[in-house]
C-alpha cells in the first residue's frame, strides 16, 4: 500500500507539473522580474535620468500641492481625476498625473503623467511611451493579449497545479534533506534530478508561500459564492464595507471650486504625525461631488492596504480618518497579499525574494528537462535504429528550447525596443510588448526545425550578449551611463544594469555547460579498461580526436 501511494504521488507530481510547466515558467519569470518593476520602468524612460531624483521632504508638501493644483487646473481641467505623487525609495521624484474622461464603450480614460524636475517650474512632458516593468507585472497574472478574466482563470488553474506539484513533491522526496546536499555532475538524468531537488528545497518555503498567496490575491474571483450569498449578489456593497475610503464617487454635473489642497495638510499631519504621504488623489475635480484622498507611504509595514484620509473636495470637511475596523480575517488577507507582492521589502529582502524567484524558475526548468532526458534515454534504442523520437518528446523539447532560452532573449528584445524604436511611433508601448512576443515566437520557430545543442548554444549566447550589452545600450541612447550613475548614486539605474549583466553571465555559464563532450569521457573509460587488460594506453592524439 505504501509503495502504491508513493507511485501515485510520483505520477501526480510528474504530470501535474509537466502539463502546465511552461505557463508556470512564464508566470514565475515575469513575477520575479516584477520585484523590480519600478526600477525597470525608470530605466525605460531615460528622459528622467537627470535632474529629477529627490528625497521626500515633509516641509515641502504644502508648496508642492499648491504648484500641482495650479498646473492640473490649467492642463487637466476636464479630467476624471488628478493625482500627485511624492518621492519614494523606488520612485524618487515628484509627478503630477491625471486620468482623462473615458470614451464611449471604455471603462477607463487615458492616464497621463508629467514629472517635476528639481529646479525650475517646467515639467518634463516629452517622456517616451513605455510600459516598462509594469508589463511584466501585468503579464504574470493577465498573460497579455487575452481578456483579463480569461487570463486570470488560466493563471489560477496553473497555480493550483503548482501547489499540488509542490505538496506531492515533498511527499515523494523521502530523503529531502540528504538530497539537498547531493549534486552529482555529469550523470545525465541523475544530475538533472539533483539540480531539481536543490533548487526546490533551497527555496521551498518561498515556493509554497508565493503559490498559495497567488491564489489568495484572486480568491474573490475564483470563489465568489460567500460574498454573493452574504450580500445577495451586491458586490459593490461588499467592496464598500471592505474599504470605505476607496468607494468611487460619481460627478453630479454641478460646477464647484476645489478647496486648496495645501490647507488640508495640517489635518493630515495631525492624524499621521510624521508618516510620509505617498499620493494625493482628487476625484471629480471641479464638481460639487468631488473627493480628496491622502494616501500614506506604508514603507516597510507588511501591508498592502491602501487606507486613505478623505475630505470633501468643496468644503474640505474630513469624511474618513483612514482607520479601518480591526478585522482578523481582513488583517490575515492583507498580510498574505503583502507577502506575495513584497512591496514592504527593503533592498536586501527584495533581493532575497528575487533570488528565490530565480530558483523557482530553475525548479520548473530542471523538472521539465529531467522528463525530456529520461524519455529520450528510454527511446534511445529506437532512435539509433532510425526511428523518430515520439511526438510528445519532440513537443516537450521544443517548448523547453522556446521558453527556457527564449524568455531571457525576449526580455532583452523588449528593452532594446524601448531604446531603439522611434519615440513618435503610434502605440509605441504596445510595440515594445510585440517585440517581446515576436522574439519568443522566433525562438519557437527555430525549435520546430532544430532542437539540438547547437540551437541551445546559439539562443543562450544571443541572449547573453544582448543582456550583457544593456549598460552599453543605456550609455549610447541616454544622457547617463553606468559610471555616471554610480558617481551620482542613482542606485535604481545601477542595479538594473548590473542585474542584466549578471543574468547575461548566467546564460553564458549555461551555454558553457553545453560544450561538454561525453565522447571524451567514454574514450577515457575505454582507455582505462585497456590498461586493466594490459594493453597499451590510447595516444593523446586519439583522445583529442575523439
Amino acid at each position: 500500500m505504501k509503495d502504491s501511494f508513493f507511485r501515485s504521488m510520483t505520477w501526480l507530481h510528474t504530470w501535474v507539473g509537466l502539463l502546465v510547466c511552461w505557463v508556470l515558467l512564464l508566470i514565475f519569470f515575469a513575477g520575479t522580474l516584477s520585484y523590480y518593476r519600478y526600477e525597470m520602468t525608470l530605466w525605460s524612460k531615460p528622459e528622467l535620468h537627470k535632474n529629477v531624483f529627490q528625497q521626500y521632504d515633509s516641509s515641502k508638501i504644502a508648496s508642492e500641492l499648491d504648484k500641482a493644483q495650479r498646473y492640473l487646473a490649467e492642463h487637466a481641467a476636464d479630467a476624471r481625476d488628478w493625482r500627485v505623487y511624492f518621492p519614494t525609495d523606488r520612485k524618487p521624484y515628484v509627478s503630477y498625473a491625471w486620468q482623462t474622461q473615458p470614451e464611449e464603450g471604455q471603462r477607463r480614460g487615458k492616464f497621463v503623467e508629467h514629472v517635476a524636475p528639481i529646479d525650475g517650474e517646467q515639467l518634463i512632458t516629452d517622456v517616451r511611451e513605455s510600459k516598462g516593468g509594469h508589463f511584466f507585472y501585468r503579464l504574470h497574472f493577465d498573460l497579455h493579449y487575452l481578456p483579463a478574466k480569461i487570463g486570470r482563470w488560466i493563471v489560477g488553474f496553473c497555480t493550483m497545479f503548482m501547489l499540488i506539484a509542490l505538496i506531492s513533491g515533498v511527499v515523494i522526496h523521502k530523503r529531502i534533506f540528504k538530497d539537498f546536499f547531493s549534486f552529482r555532475r555529469g550523470k545525465g538524468s541523475r544530475s538533472w534530478l539533483d539540480a531539481h531537488n536543490v533548487s526546490s528545497v533551497l527555496a521551498l518555503p518561498y515556493h509554497l508561500m508565493i503559490t498559495y498567496t497567488g491564489l489568495v490575491t484572486l480568491m474573490m474571483m475564483y470563489m465568489p459564492w460567500g460574498v454573493m450569498t452574504a450580500f445577495d449578489g451586491d458586490t459593490k456593497s461588499f467592496r464598500q464595507q471592505l474599504n470605505p475610503s476607496r468607494v468611487q464617487v460619481k460627478p453630479i454635473g454641478v460646477e464647484a471650486e476645489l478647496v486648496s489642497l495645501s490647507m488640508l495638510v495640517p489635518q493630515v499631519k495631525q492624524l499621521w504625525t510624521d508618516d510620509p504621504i505617498k499620493q494625493v488623489v482628487i476625484n471629480n475635480p471641479g464638481d460639487q461631488n468631488s473627493k480628496i484622498n491622502f494616501y500614506r507611504d506604508t514603507q516597510e509595514a507588511v501591508t498592502d492596504r491602501r487606507t486613505a484620509i478623505s475630505f470633501n473636495g468643496v468644503t474640505g470637511e474630513l469624511t474618513s480618518r483612514g482607520i479601518d475596523p480591526d478585522s482578523g480575517a481582513q488583517n490575515t488577507h492583507d498580510v498574505l497579499i503583502a507577502l506575495h507582492t513584497g512591496r514592504f521589502a527593503e533592498h536586501w529582502l527584495r533581493a532575497l525574494f528575487f533570488i528565490s524567484g530565480i530558483l523557482g524558475c530553475a525548479m520548473i526548468t530542471t523538472g521539465t528537462l529531467l522528463w525530456a532526458v529520461k524519455i529520450r534515454q528510454k527511446q534511445q534504442k529506437q532512435i539509433k535504429q532510425g526511428a523518430k523520437a515520439s511526438f510528445g518528446l519532440r513537443l516537450v523539447e521544443g517548448l523547453n528550447l522556446t521558453f527556457i532560452s527564449g524568455l531571457p532573449l525576449a526580455t532583452a528584445a523588449f528593452f532594446y525596443a524601448n531604446r531603439l524604436l522611434p519615440t513618435d511611433v503610434i502605440n509605441r508601448a504596445q510595440w515594445e510588448v510585440n517585440c517581446f512576443f515576436i522574439t519568443l515566437a522566433a525562438v519557437g520557430v527555430l525549435a520546430c526545425v532544430n532542437r539540438t545543442k547547437a540551437a541551445w548554444r546559439f539562443t543562450l549566447a544571443l541572449g547573453g550578449v544582448a543582456l550583457c550589452a544593456i549598460p552599453l545600450l543605456n550609455a549610447v541612447t541616454s544622457n547617463s551611463n553606468l559610471i555616471d550613475n554610480i558617481a551620482s548614486h542613482q542606485w535604481p539605474l545601477v542595479g538594473f544594469d548590473l542585474m542584466c549583466v549578471l543574468l547575461g553571465a548566467a546564460l553564458f555559464f549555461a551555454r558553457g555547460k553545453l560544450n561538454t563532450k561525453p565522447v571524451v569521457r567514454a574514450t577515457k573509460t575505454a582507455s582505462t579498461r585497456s590498461n586493466l587488460k594490459g594493453n597499451a594506453p590510447a595516444s593523446t592524439a586519439t583522445k583529442e580526436g575523439a
